[in-house]
């Protein structure tokens, strides 16, 4: 398995006890962009070079006997519709073509905070509406299990990158569906928080009550430390809330017994794979009874 493959945390220890650079790390990422991107493209802006010198300082960090936080040193992508200073922010659209933000979004900030590696600025639904990621202006999106599929939306160039591994993990925004719905197509996880939790401050908006940044990772144990990173008030965004900021991965356990997971009758629909769908009949048949 190369290192691209790897959940963020399985990277951190292996950063941490040196067994792996964030160089080498990077350069593999690097190189799957190279091997993969040219099908399933995903990005819009590629930051080769700012993210190789991101982690050399990381490196430089780690060899002289600094400890690390989670995301640093690790490569992610980033939506492109939050805002970052001095890389462009096109929302997919050719009406931002050229608009080079001269501030980050708070998100940005925290994660910046973090030291990891950004390789770049991922492709979506123009403005995030759409459900396919085929309305960029730009190009289209493929899913990297079919390049025939679509990868979902409007994040669903984030859901590529992290699926495809181009990207070790990725933020994304979510307003009906947007994180979760590519999330489940590219079989990642994805995480829309509770409206407040995330601070809104420098996302473009597409609808203000609604909208949330949220992360796209390999599995849940990366989401809920990239949710440690970014939640939290920020008086930037007055519908942020000010409630304590829990550690998510208190909530990681690994037994899930008693567990249930419903599905609701009224999801099936014609055409649904006759083999699933009887798995899930015979679920609901045994739970009735």
């Amino acid at each position: 398995m190369r290192l691209y493959d790897k959940p963020a945390h399985v990277l951190y220890d292996m950063l941490v006890n040196k067994e792996i650079t964030s160089v080498e790390l990077t350069q593999d990422v690097l190189s799957r962009i190279d091997e993969v991107e040219g099908d399933v493209e995903a990005y819009l802006t590629i930051t080769r070079e700012e993210a190789l010198a991101q982690a050399e300082a990381v490196d430089k960090k780690i060899a002289a006997g600094e400890k690390i936080s989670f995301l640093e040193g690790i490569p992610g992508a980033i939506k492109d519709n939050i805002c970052t200073k001095g890389v462009k922010t096109t929302c997919a659209s050719k009406i931002l073509e050229h608009f080079v933000p001269p501030y980050d979004a708070t998100v940005m900030t925290k994660i910046k905070a973090e030291n990891p590696v950004i390789l770049g600025k991922v492709n979506m639904d123009e403005f995030a509406m759409g459900g396919s990621t085929e309305n960029s202006a730009y190009h289209v999106t493929h899913n990297p299990w079919n390049l025939d599929c679509v990868p979902g939306g409007s994040s669903g160039g984030s859901a590529a990158a992290v699926a495809a591994g181009t990207a070790i993990w990725a933020l994304g925004s979510d307003t009906g569906g947007s994180i979760r719905q590519p999330a489940s197509f590219c079989g990642v996880v994805g995480m829309k928080p509770t409206y407040g939790r995330v601070s809104r401050y420098g996302l473009v908006a597409y609808a203000s009550s609604l909208d949330q940044i949220g992360p796209l990772t390999r599995d849940v144990t990366d989401c809920a430390n990239i949710l440690n990173i970014i939640a939290g008030h920020d008086e930037m965004d007055s519908t942020s809330s000010a409630a304590e900021v829990p550690d998510y991965t208190k909530a990681l356990v690994e037994d899930v017994k008693g567990l249930k997971i419903g599905l609701p009758k009224e999801y099936f629909v014609e055409g649904m794979d006759p083999e699933v769908e009887q798995a899930v009949r015979t679920a609901i048949k045994k739970y009735e009874e």
